[in-house]
């Protein structure tokens, strides 16, 4: 699983990631969430454009529910590859929701009762599968929003350049302190530096940071 805010650069990682299993000789599936353009992800896109309110009106825990059916849905077909002894990358999972979600709690008991709620929502109640691996890519909330002005045309945002989230960047800010705080209190899940000394490193550096990881959980 490769996470992080928005600006993050999980999609490039993620494609390198599976180009790099390849040529390993692995087999690989890739899976993005939410699956925009499909049925599952329709209340999805319908929040991200502000359909039912602003993120802190919608609140965490009813936006979670919308993102977690999105994966119930697709969790038939992971489990699928998964019995064919396939690599699963999921691009954004469930640490999505503890991340951007967890982040509009400020306070830390209540955060917490979030995140293990979502967990038992997910993984108990959806029975969705748990990953071997979670990477969560690092980037300081300033810098990642610079970087979403360029991404290029996405469909879900109707002409739009920024969704809900990634327009507000006290909600990025606190979705980063989210991460961080899941990074150093769950079990299997991995920090990836993206910056240093207050710069963004080169696509290849980060890859080669997040390969290093991922190779050495590797059977």
């Amino acid at each position: 699983m490769i996470d992080g805010i928005d600006g993050s650069g999980k999609s490039v990682q993620s494609q390198l990631l599976i180009d790099r299993l390849k040529k390993e000789g692995r087999s690989v599936e890739i899976i993005s969430f939410p699956q925009y353009g499909q049925k599952s992800a329709g209340p999805v896109e319908e929040y991200l454009n502000g359909v039912y309110g602003t993120a802190e009106e919608v609140g965490p825990y009813r936006a979670s529910i919308l993102y977690a059916v999105d994966r119930f849905v697709a969790a038939f077909k992971i489990r699928k590859w998964l019995d064919d002894n396939k690599i699963v990358i999921a691009n954004r999972y469930v640490a999505s929701n503890m991340g951007h979600q967890g982040g509009k709690i400020k306070d830390p008991e209540a955060r917490k009762k979030f995140f293990a709620w979502n967990d038992d929502l997910e993984y108990n109640i959806f029975r969705i599968p748990r990953p071997d691996l979670n990477i969560i890519l690092h980037v300081p909330a300033g810098i990642a929003q610079t970087l979403v002005d360029k991404k290029g045309h996405r469909e879900y945002l109707a002409g739009a350049k920024r969704d809900i989230h990634e327009d507000d960047l006290h909600h990025l800010q606190n979705a980063e302190e989210a991460y961080l705080e899941i990074a150093r209190t769950f079990p299997n899940f991995e920090l990836v530096e993206c910056v240093e000394n207050g710069e963004l490193l080169s696509i290849e550096a980060i890859h080669k940071k997040a390969w290093d990881v991922v190779r050495g959980r590797l059977k």
